[in-house]
């Protein structure tokens, strides 16, 4: 059991804790009552909030409404007098803008190009919207009017600003691709930077809101025309070039100049006038021929003004191309794109049209020449043909995109070139072959023929014209075009031909020679003229392009003048035979010699006397030009002549064959040589 105190003690524990737990449950008791209190307060507060609420939303959302109808009212109200203001605006631009159309856009193409964009609106709205308004009809014609003004502003421009280039400027330009310096110097301005802009402007609207392409042939028709008129005007400053100074000079521009005041002469292409210097060269070395003899045209009498048209077609033809690309690049700012190649065709037809005439007549020009076996003008084609040639890649750029018709010009005059030339060249070989063996016209003297120096010297002009007379033979041996040959090619065909020359002058020399009664004389003349034609040939490239078909060919020259040099010392045989020992006397020395001994030994000496005599007098008359060729004969002559009649002297000239030793023994060792010395030489 547990004891009384114990048990006490417990319960006033239990008590204790119980107190405690009564005191908890009564606070908390307390708190949820508050809680519910507050919780009440606070569902009674939100109640009212929502309430209130509620009739502020019955209140307000009736004025909202009220007041977005009243805004979208306004702005129906601001649109329509926006719409009234923007309609009224048509019908008063017809009065605005009248003062500025017809005073025109001249110094105020921006002012003028907006009212035109105004009127052009209310042109489109009176169109959709009022189509049978009065005021329609009043804009159009408003519209029209002002559209032929910008018209006639864009005539007026191109018109005023438009200027021939000039002769020295297109010299300039020319020859800027030969200087780097000086084609960054040069540069066309056709137009004023302000005034294309203008006409920029002017295009671009017409194009596009007006609706009209007659710009256009304004356009092509006054830049044809300066075009034109640019390349005539170099031609005539070639010709009154020539006339004072005899070559057109390029002067640098004046301002625009670093270093140099004048600029070089302008390049000439080669002419005859190059195989004339070397005629010239070859006459100082004693290798010129006299006239006689040929119905070839001498080539040395030449008119000069055939250098000049020459030079001036030329340089025309690269003026073409220059000043074409710059009309292109200011047409492709001026001109809409697909318009530009049409535009650019029509633009240079005249100019293009009256190159090819010309180039056309110096074809019939050449055709006739040929025919009258003037090959001196025919040489003129060879040049332009090769500058042609040269030129046509740039041609068909410029001309890329034109038609075809255009693009077959300069392809069709140059096929014809090509065949004028190689009718030229084969009627000049059959020339060489057929020219006449006419007595009267044979060089007295035996001196080199007429034939040869001409034939000779159109040889030499070809050296210039190489690839050109190749192509021309080239085109001549199929259809098809004369640049699918190669260059070696056309050189064999070249070398084959001259070779063809040479062997028919050859041919015709030989039976030129054959008019001469004393053989002597004969082989004088062939010398020469081998000689003139081996030595012609050494002194310029004649003799590499014959060797590219002909390997012997210098050799077999030097053969022919070695036996027309025999040829002519047989001549004096009749002169040493007498005094050769094969026909003298044969006599014991100390024995008096018979009365028929002592007639041969005259008779000799008188046959020796008379033939030497015979011959210098004939021979002196006779020429050979080339000094040494000369010197070399009468070497060679005088050395057999004075052996003979030296031993002849030695052997016969104390002899007592006569009474009178100086009527027979008229000359000395020495004065035979002197008079051999004066052979070929009328001066002496």
């Amino acid at each position: 059991m547990i004891p009384p105190q114990e048990a006490s003690a417990r319960r006033r524990e239990i008590e204790d804790k119980l107190k405690q737990e009564e005191e908890t449950l009564s606070f908390i008791r307390d708190s949820l009552e508050k809680s519910d209190q507050l919780t009440k307060n606070m569902v009674s507060i939100l109640s009212s909030f929502e309430s209130r609420l509620m009739k502020l939303e019955n209140s307000i959302i009736p004025v909202h409404k009220q007041t977005e109808n009243l805004q979208r009212l306004q702005e129906n109200v601001e649109k329509t007098l926006s719409c009234l203001d923007h309609v009224i605006s048509y019908y008063h631009v017809a009065s605005d803008t009248e003062k500025i159309i017809r005073e025109g856009p001249t110094g105020r193409l921006e002012e003028y190009l907006g009212s035109m964009a105004k009127i052009q609106k209310a042109v489109e709205y009176f169109q959709d919207n009022s189509p049978d308004s009065p005021e329609l009809n009043k804009v159009k014609l408003l519209f029209e009017r002002g559209k032929e003004s910008l018209e006639s502003e864009f005539r007026s421009l191109m018109t005023r600003h438009s200027k021939v280039v000039s002769p020295v400027l297109i010299l300039d330009l020319i020859s800027g691709d030969d200087d780097l310096e000086a084609q960054e110097d040069v540069a066309l301005e056709h137009l004023p930077e302000s005034v294309l802009q203008d006409v920029i402007r002017i295009s671009r609207w017409l194009v596009e809101y007006g609706r009209n392409q007659d710009f256009m042939n304004v356009y092509y028709q006054i830049r044809s025309s300066q075009l034109d008129r640019s390349i005539k005007g170099l031609k005539e400053h070639f010709h009154k070039s020539s006339s004072s100074s005899g070559v057109p000079y390029s002067p640098a521009i004046p301002n625009k100049r670093k270093d140099t005041p004048t600029k070089k002469p302008v390049k000439r292409p080669g002419t005859i006038r190059k195989a004339q210097n070397l005629l010239k060269q070859y006459s100082q070395h004693g290798l010129d021929g006299k006239k006689g003899g040929s119905n070839l045209i001498p080539l040395e009498g030449r008119d000069d003004m055939l250098d000049v048209e020459t030079d001036a077609y030329i340089h025309c033809v690269s003026a073409f191309v220059k000043l074409a690309q710059s009309e292109y690049q200011l047409l492709a700012d001026i001109i809409p794109e697909h318009h530009q190649k049409k535009t650019f065709d029509s633009l240079i037809q005249d100019a293009l049209d009256g190159l090819m005439l010309e180039g056309e007549n110096i074809v019939s020009a050449a055709r006739k020449a040929v025919v009258r076996h003037d090959f001196s003008t025919v040489l003129t084609v060879f040049p332009i043909l090769r500058h042609l040639k040269q030129t046509k890649p740039e041609f068909d750029q410029v001309l890329q995109g034109t038609a075809a018709s255009t693009k077959n010009k300069l392809p069709g005059l140059i096929t014809s070139m090509e065949t004028i030339g190689a009718k030229a060249l084969e009627d000049f070989a059959d020339n060489i072959k057929n020219d006449p063996d006419k007595e009267y016209n044979m060089p007295k003297d035996g001196t080199v023929h007429e034939l040869t120096s001409n034939a000779i010297l159109f040889l030499q002009q070809l050296l210039d014209f190489q690839e050109t007379a190749g192509a021309m033979l080239a085109s001549q041996e199929t259809s098809s075009s004369a640049t699918s040959y190669s260059s070696e090619f056309s050189k064999r065909l070249l070398s084959t031909y001259i070779c063809k020359v040479l062997g028919n002058l050859q041919l015709n020399l030989l039976s030129k020679s054959k008019v001469y009664e004393d053989p002597a004389l004969s082989a004088i003349f062939l010398h020469n003229n081998y000689n003139y034609i081996l030595k012609s040939l050494e002194k310029s490239e004649l003799i590499q392009l014959v060797a590219v078909t002909q390997k012997t060919a210098e050799r077999s020259y030097r053969e022919h003048i070695e036996q027309q040099v025999q040829t002519y010392q047989r001549s004096w045989l009749k002169v040493t035979d007498y005094i050769a020992e094969k026909n003298l006397p044969v006599f014991q020395p100390g024995v008096k010699l018979r009365d028929k001994e002592r007639q041969i030994i005259k008779e000799r000496f008188k046959g020796f006397n008379d033939g030497l005599e015979e011959l210098c007098k004939i021979q002196k008359a006779w020429a050979i030009p080339d000094m040494e060729q000369r010197d070399r004969i009468r070497q060679a002559q005088k050395t057999i002549v004075k052996e003979t009649y030296g031993a002849f002297l030695q052997k016969f000239g104390s002899v007592p064959f006569t009474k009178n030793p100086e009527k027979y023994i008229k000359y000395g060792v020495e004065q035979v040589g002197d008079m051999i010395d004066r052979l070929f030489d009328t001066s002496a």
